[in-house]
């Protein structure tokens, strides 16, 4: 009896056990799928825009009210996934979480806790808006415009430095990197630290007209633009008028340099007249890194490979010309340290053609001569 007796509490508690077992499984499952998706957070869905300041909103997360909503519609589309869950991520939880980082350059536990998701949920927010303005920038990034609008883009460059017929001016950036797994030496930049390059041309108000940033640091400025959409699209082009480049860039019928050696005063005003055409892209980009301190070298690099740290520099870029226009000034933000100095070109075997330095010759006789 006394054996048989003790057998069914054995048992009965060997039951308990099993239970508690499965529940400790099942818990685990939440707890991962917490971390992974961000799910189950009670202020993730109930976060109200409404219930914070104007001031709170540009502080925090880089833009003002209105911005953020229109962001919120512009993406909703594709940020609203179907789901079995009652308490997916909402798009304006996604967007907010995806400037936070932009615009500060990390996943800080705080900037979760303000919109309740994990640092885990962030960076998964994070690649769904990054994706979604991917597929948003030819909408907002592009070189094909209307006559009208080009000649008002002309018209404004020739008010800067009285330099004619400019329809856009170009230079090629760096964004720091993590070095990438392999041992690829491609990213490294002239300076010495991994990066991706990024091409880009700008109108006189700072908007992008293109922004190529798929290119390894290691590349030479004119060897991008050779290999560029805008490089080959430039070399079949039949309209009048030219982009502006530095001296790392080589002197082409539709791309305006510097005059390596002036020797009279009508080429000095020119090449003054150059760069103060040229410095709107680099006032541009500098602007760009303020707003968007992930881009700020000095404030560290990307923790990715090159291929997403490239997906989020162009996310940048397309909420750059969205948010200009918008009607936010371009460079309210911009920083006040002059840019570093442009790498040497080295001349392609035989120059320029005589053609080519013969119209920027006649260029400079006629308005700076």
């Amino acid at each position: 009896m006394t054996q048989s007796g003790n057998t069914v509490p054995q048992e009965e508690e060997k039951h308990w056990q099993e239970k508690q077992a499965a529940m400790a499984v099942q818990i685990a499952i939440l707890d991962c799928d917490l971390l992974l998706h961000g799910r189950g957070h009670k202020t993730m869905d109930r976060f109200d825009l409404d219930s914070v300041s104007d001031q709170y909103l540009l502080t925090t997360f880089g833009f003002p009210r209105e911005f953020i909503l229109y962001l919120v519609e512009l993406l909703r589309g594709v940020l609203c996934r179907r789901t079995q869950r009652s308490r997916a991520i909402s798009p304006e939880v996604q967007i907010l979480a995806a400037l936070g980082f932009y615009t500060s350059g990390s996943f800080q536990t705080s900037m979760g806790d303000a919109i309740g998701i994990s640092q885990a949920s962030m960076s998964r927010c994070v690649t769904n808006v990054t994706r979604a303005l991917v597929k948003k920038a030819p909408q907002f990034i592009s070189f094909n415009r209307d006559a009208g609008t080009r000649e008002l883009s002309v018209q404004e460059f020739q008010r800067v430095a009285e330099i004619p017929g400019v329809h856009g001016v170009l230079d090629c950036v760096q964004v720091a990197i993590k070095a990438p797994n392999s041992e690829d030496s491609s990213y490294v930049n002239r300076r010495g630290f991994h990066s991706v390059g990024c091409q880009l041309v700008c109108d006189a108000r700072g908007l992008l007209l293109s922004a190529e940033t798929c290119w390894p640091g290691g590349l030479q400025d004119a060897e991008v633009l050779e290999r560029s959409a805008v490089g080959q699209a430039m070399e079949t082009a039949t309209e009048d008028g030219w982009l502006l480049g530095g001296t790392q860039h080589p002197l082409k019928r539709w791309l305006l340099t510097p005059v390596s050696l002036p020797s009279s005063p009508g080429e000095l005003q020119y090449n003054l007249a150059h760069a103060a055409t040229c410095e709107i892209v680099d006032r541009t980009f500098r602007a760009i890194q303020t707003r968007f301190r992930c881009l700020d070298g000095s404030k560290g690099y990307l923790q990715y490979s090159p291929e997403k740290s490239s997906s989020i520099l162009l996310a940048c870029c397309v909420l750059h010309n969205a948010s200009l226009q918008s009607g936010l000034d371009a460079w309210t933000l911009e920083r006040s340290e002059a840019p570093e100095p442009p790498e040497t070109y080295a001349h392609c075997p035989g120059g320029p053609d005589p053609e080519t330095e013969d119209r920027r010759r006649e260029l400079i006789a006629k308005h700076f001569g």
